[in-house]
Order: C-alpha cells, then sequence, then structure tokens
C-alpha cells in the first residue's frame, strides 16, 4: 500500500493534521494502535489558540452543537487572593470549551475522512520502513488479526503520544528537557456548579475544575511527582478526596453537594521535553514531539497549533519548509515550557505563581497572534507529486 502520508495516532493532534493534509488533496492514512471510541487522559481544557483553530477549520460549530458547554471565565484561586478574569471576544473566539477528548478527537477524525483521509483501528506500529539511503519511507504494522505487512508513504507522520514508538525508532534527540513534573488524580462530578475554568495553586498542591460535556466537571490534583510516588497508593479514591480537601478545604467542602460519577484516575508524572519535530521523510506532532507538564492545561492548544504548522511544511514540501516548522514551534512553544516547568516545580512564593502565570498569558496572546497571522486559504491541492520531495 503506498500513500502520501501516513500518520500514526488518531488523537486530536494526528486526525487534525490528517484533516488539513486530506482537503489539501493528499492521500492521507491515519492509523492507531486503540480500538475506535476509547478514551484519553486530558486536562480537555481548550485556550484560545485551540479554539481559534477549530474555529477557522470549521470544527467549532460542532463541538458546541454537542452541548459543550462554553467557558466564559477563567478563576485563579491563589493563597490570599482570588482573580477572575472574563474571556474576552477576540479573533472569532467569545469563548473557550472543555469538549471531552472521545468527542473532540472523534469530530477531527470524522471532518478528516469526510475529507478524504482513511483511519484505521486496531492496528500496531512496529518500526519505520527505511529506503537504501536510510530515508523513512513508511512503517512496518501488525493488523488486529496479527498480519504482518509494510505501508509506503512519502512522509511518515508520528503522532502516537508522550512514548511515541516513531519518534524513537527514528532517534528523534531532544532539544529542550524539563527539570520538573506533576502527578495528577482526576474525576468526573456532577451538580457542582462551574461557569468556567478554576485553578487553585497552594505550595503543597494545585487543583483545577473544567467544566465539560454532559453537565460534568473534571476535578483534578496535583502535586509534585516525587510526593505523589509517595502518598498515593492503594485506594485512589479517597487519596483524591484527602489531597482535595488538604489543597483547599474550601473547594472540597463544595464537593459534598456534587456526585463523583465516574472512577478516579491518575497520571504519576513525566518530565517534558521538546524533541527534534522533523527529518528525512519523517516528522512529529503532539505529545510524540513536544510535552509539557499537564499543570498550565495547554496540551490540546499545542496539538492543534502544530498540527497546522506541519500541514503547511508537508504542502510546500521542501527542506526548508520543515526547518521552520521546527524554528516556528520551538519559538512559539520554548518559554510556554520553560515557566510550565517553573509552575510543575512548585518551588514558587504566592507573588512568584502569579508572576508566572501572568507572563504564561503574555505567550499564549504571542501563539493566538501568530496563528491569527496565518494565511487563511491555505488548503488547495498541492501540484502532483509534491509530498514526494518531503
Amino acid at each position: 500500500m503506498k500513500v502520501d502520508v501516513v500518520i500514526v495516532g488518531a488523537r486530536c493532534a494526528g486526525a487534525a493534521t490528517a484533516l488539513l493534509l486530506a482537503r489539501a488533496g493528499a492521500r492521507v492514512l491515519v492509523v492507531d494502535r486503540s480500538a475506535y471510541g476509547t478514551d484519553t487522559l486530558s486536562t480537555h481544557a481548550l485556550m484560545r489558540g485551540a479554539v481559534l483553530q477549530l474555529h477557522r477549520w470549521g470544527v467549532l460549530p460542532a463541538v458546541v452543537a454537542t452541548g459543550t458547554p462554553p467557558v466564559t471565565s477563567t478563576t485563579f484561586d491563589y493563597e490570599h487572593e482570588r482573580v477572575t478574569v472574563p474571556i474576552e471576544p477576540k479573533y472569532g473566539v467569545e469563548a473557550l470549551y472543555a469538549p471531552r477528548r472521545l468527542l473532540l478527537d472523534g469530530l477531527l477524525s470524522a471532518a478528516a475522512v469526510e475529507s478524504g483521509a482513511e483511519v484505521a483501528y486496531g492496528v500496531r506500529v512496529d518500526d519505520v520502513v527505511r529506503d537504501g539511503h536510510g530515508r523513512v519511507c513508511g512503517i512496518a504494522v501488525t493488523s488486529r488479526s496479527g498480519g504482518r505487512h509494510r505501508i509506503e508513504a512519502d512522509l511518515v507522520v508520528g503522532a502516537d503520544g508522550l512514548y511515541s514508538t516513531i519518534a524513537q525508532s527514528v532517534g528523534a534527540e531532544r532539544l529542550v528537557e524539563g527539570s520538573h513534573a506533576s502527578g495528577t488524580l482526576y474525576s468526573y462530578w456532577e451538580g457542582l456548579p462551574a461557569n468556567g475554568y478554576e485553578w487553585v495553586f497552594r505550595t503543597l498542591g494545585s487543583l483545577g475544575a473544567i467544566p465539560t460535556n454532559n453537565g460534568a466537571t473534571c476535578v483534578f490534583v496535583s502535586l509534585p511527582a516525587d510526593r505523589f510516588r509517595g502518598e498515593v497508593r492503594g485506594d485512589a479514591a479517597a487519596a483524591y478526596l484527602r489531597l482535595l480537601h488538604e489543597v483547599s478545604p474550601a473547594f472540597a467542602a463544595r464537593l459534598t453537594s456534587a456526585a463523583r460519577v465516574e472512577a478516579v484516575r491518575g497520571f504519576g508524572g513525566q518530565r517534558g521535553f521538546i524533541k527534534r519535530a522533523a527529518g528525512a521523510g519523517w516528522a512529529l506532532v503532539g505529545d510524540a514531539g513536544y510535552f509539557k507538564d499537564p499543570l498550565t492545561a495547554h496540551g490540546i492548544t499545542d496539538a492543534l497549533r502544530d498540527a497546522e504548522l506541519l500541514a503547511r511544511a508537508a504542502i510546500t514540501g521542501t527542506a526548508a519548509a520543515f526547518d521552520e516548522y521546527q524554528a516556528t514551534q520551538l519559538q512559539l512553544s520554548r518559554r510556554l515550557f520553560e515557566v510550565t516547568d517553573e509552575v510543575a516545580s512548585f518551588q514558587w512564593t504566592n507573588a512568584g505563581v502569579q508572576a508566572l502565570h501572568r507572563e504564561f498569558s503574555h505567550e499564549m496572546s504571542r501563539e493566538v497572534k501568530a496563528l491569527a497571522g496565518l494565511s487563511p486559504q491555505p488548503w488547495l491541492a498541492p501540484p502532483a507529486g509534491v509530498l514526494a520531495h518531503v
């Protein structure tokens, strides 16, 4: 089988990249080792850059139509101060949203298929395939039935998450590495009034409330990863409630009139990284190439931003275009990454974390301006064979 682009991973980064490349006229195949309709760890929160992307691509109306509640404010609860910031209409974004990942990933995947991409689930990627010159020219896969075969492609995109097989197979080096990580427990609650994002920051831990679909609110609690490993053992539900109360007794008291409707799940933490984003015949997008601690809830925004930057590079089809993808991603990401790493350290004062949040907000504004400045109609069919030169 031969395609222009094979994308490994059908979550938001991979599905969005497939959508844009298929609209550009490329023959795109997306493979994912999971079964269709499986959930994934996520904060769900879309920042302005992510909502802007969905708006520009015409996907936002479908997100809204499913009943995803609009988020019109963000509240920061510090040790001695509570600050609420309204979401101002700008760049066509009137509110933020936090859709469940089953919904968001599914809508992007469906839009990719409608645009001409093919998506195959239950396919495990074993390795990349290289030509006689060492250039990546496809992937070796195992299907759900156990059959093994190769898929040839002019471009192989790794969108297969934090422990990416593609990134490992191509030896993508780390350009930036984090020093800190936070561990997280989270679940979903009904009957918890939440009109906006709410973030609580204390030096011993942090928690957040994120309104999502079907009247539920995702409530998480985070603490330094080393402390998380020492304190979260055995009964996760009991540890979850205990830590919520330790971080904010006032917030925990609000949960007494709400009902937890899903199991408590957790993530032990992982130090962040920015890897080389592209090479001869391959590229990375989403957590496969760039992961930062989830404490700043910016991961989906990263994924949707970089999906378009990568698609533009692939459409242009030159080494210089992929160098620009790498440079732009790094230029937009580095300070967001560094600030997130500082926040995840929990080694700050109350005034210090507020200063970090102001800087993070500034960097997000810079990111949104960069996205808003992209040409609005790039998704025309590329010349025949253009992707063969990637």
